[in-house]
């Protein structure tokens, strides 16, 4: 009797989760339809500023708020409030966009950005997460440089959502509270799965709070896995998959931008762990105005030359083809 009772309640557990995911598809969906429609209108009309640049004719930018929205809701409790802390200043960046901050020399947008990453990691600590939770909160990191063509950041947490649930399926990963460990990857993937038909076509965008808010909700998939081992493992495996996704895109901004022609994959891997704005403003203040050169075939197979690449520096002959000039970018 008590076998058969235990049976009745665990189908009933995954009948309401199937049920409960079923209704988030829909809302993602039909969330992100509704609110491009709204976005391309009063882009068109001139309302939104920097949601609507100047791309193919004009294209909404920021529609990651209804998969921001629907995570702050649906993650578990205290793992939701990373999620609600990161999308908050992640749409601060979308909309403040590229204004200049004068006293430190970076942008307002990056300024919210690294505010939002600092206190996702103090509240996470505060949670109980640990150190783990400075590595949930510079998830935003790659997921931003991820997000650089339709369709990429998309792919990326398609893939580590479906190979999360399959590890925790593997290792039998424990339950939270009382929902089963693969909840929070299933309900990435779910959302990402109603969202993303429209970010493929090119036609909308996520923006900041869009990639921001799949990086640390994905963070906190990795570590309900088994901690921070895994975390940390899941961390490198999503960066080397962004680095392998935008490989083709960043051999040709490596050439133009940096005059680095014969990246490696280390190369790759080292931009998508420390590229866009914020790495180039720490460079700024570690480096200051020094080019270091690589020179040893380890250290280049590992990517040091892309990380030591200051664009504050003078040209470095070692790293330029002499037909490019290297120009300084503080954000992609």
């Amino acid at each position: 009797m008590y076998k058969t009772f235990f049976i009745i309640v665990i189908f009933m557990m995954y009948l309401s989760v199937i049920f409960a995911m079923v209704f988030v598809f829909i809302l993602s969906a039909v969330g992100t339809a509704v609110l491009s429609i709204i976005f391309n209108f009063l882009g068109k009309q001139g309302f939104l500023g920097n949601l609507y640049p100047n791309v193919r004719g004009g294209i909404p930018r920021g529609i990651g708020l209804v998969p921001f929205i629907i995570l702050s809701f649906y993650l578990l409790p205290k793992f939701n409030n990373l999620v609600l802390i990161i999308g908050v200043f992640a749409f601060i960046d979308d909309i403040l966009g590229r204004r200049k901050f004068a006293p430190l020399g970076i942008e307002w947008g990056q300024l919210s950005r690294g505010i939002g990453i600092v206190l996702v990691m103090i509240v996470g600590i505060m949670e109980g997460l640990g150190v783990s939770a400075i590595l949930i909160a510079l998830m935003v990191q790659p997921m931003n440089i991820s997000d650089m063509q339709p369709g990429s950041t998309c792919i990326v947490t398609i893939i580590m959502s479906v190979l999360t649930i399959g590890i925790m399926l593997l290792i039998n990963s424990q339950p939270v509270g009382e929902l089963l460990a693969i909840y929070t990857p299933l309900l990435i993937l779910v959302v990402c799965l109603g969202y993303c038909p429209l970010d493929f076509s090119g036609k909308i965008m996520l923006g900041e709070v869009g990639n921001h808010t799949f990086g640390v909700a994905l963070g906190i998939a990795f570590y309900i896995v088994g901690g921070f081992w895994w975390l940390l493992l899941l961390f490198i495996i999503t960066t080397a998959l962004i680095a392998f996704v935008r490989r083709n895109t960043l051999k040709v901004f490596f050439r133009q931008r940096l005059g680095l022609i014969n990246p490696t994959f280390g190369d790759y891997f080292m931009d998508v762990l420390t590229g866009g704005g914020l790495g180039d403003f720490v460079r700024k203040y570690v480096l200051k105005e020094n080019q270091y050169p690589v020179t040893s075939p380890l250290l280049i197979s590992l990517g040091f030359r892309r990380l030591l690449y200051n664009p504050y520096a003078r040209r470095h002959p070692d790293y330029h083809n002499d037909d490019v000039k290297p120009r300084i970018m503080l954000r992609r």
